[in-house]
């Protein structure tokens, strides 16, 4: 079986899996991703006619890409690869990196509303379903997943926009895009041949919200 390894042709930094948790908390709600400079990157999986358009103009568009539908992002490659069937469910072939200012990221947080009840935070389902029908950002945090799709203790995030926001995050917060989906697809048939010395995934750590109101609002560990 043949192997190219191709970690040099990508812009992200990587880490072999088996030292990829050392640094992780392992319960709780954790914004795990990489952050590069005053950016952060999130992933999206799509169609390929999406993320060719998405790949060529750096920014999303086209005939394809439907503004009127909630789309999900998320910091964290493996939960990424998780939800994508690593690039192999359909709708979800190409994997994009894409990188936006951390401070957007930030004011994603400060008004997302978790898509479940949170009496600590709402107080009551009417206040709730109130901001969540007034809300363009929906919230919410998922077990976490090892390469092998096996369920962690610690939770994810992913962040749905519509409306405004998912126009203002496609067409003029992207610093940049990159298709991933090269690296991806090397990384599951490692996996498959349990080649796991050989096996890397995106280097990530925790990220840091100092912003008091932030933490509170996202139930942030």
């Amino acid at each position: 079986m043949r192997f190219f390894f191709i970690l040099d042709k990508m812009n992200l930094k990587t880490i072999k899996y088996k030292d990829y948790e050392s640094n992780l908390p392992q319960t709780g709600n954790h914004i795990v991703g990489q952050e590069e400079g005053k950016n952060i990157i999130v992933y999206q999986a799509f169609n390929p006619k999406i993320a060719d358009y998405a790949i060529k103009h750096q920014v999303f568009g086209g005939d394809y890409y439907k503004f009127s539908r909630m789309t999900w992002i998320k910091p964290n490659f493996l939960w990424m690869m998780y939800r994508a069937g690593w690039a192999m469910k359909e709708h979800q072939q190409k994997i994009l990196a894409i990188t936006i200012p951390k401070v957007k990221f930030e004011e994603i947080l400060k008004q997302a509303v978790h898509s479940k009840f949170e009496e600590n935070l709402y107080e009551t389902q009417e206040n709730w379903k109130s901001k969540l029908n007034n809300s363009e950002i929906r919230l919410q945090w998922d077990p976490d997943h090892d390469p092998h799709g096996n369920k962690h203790t610690r939770k994810a995030i992913q962040l749905g926009l519509k409306g405004e926001i998912l126009k203002k995050f496609a067409k003029e917060w992207i610093v940049s895009i990159e298709d991933i989906t090269p690296f991806a697809q090397e990384q599951k048939r490692l996996l498959d041949a349990k080649m796991m010395d050989e096996f890397s995934v995106i280097k990530e750590k925790l990220i840091e919200i100092k912003d008091f109101q932030i933490k509170k609002n996202i139930n942030l560990s």
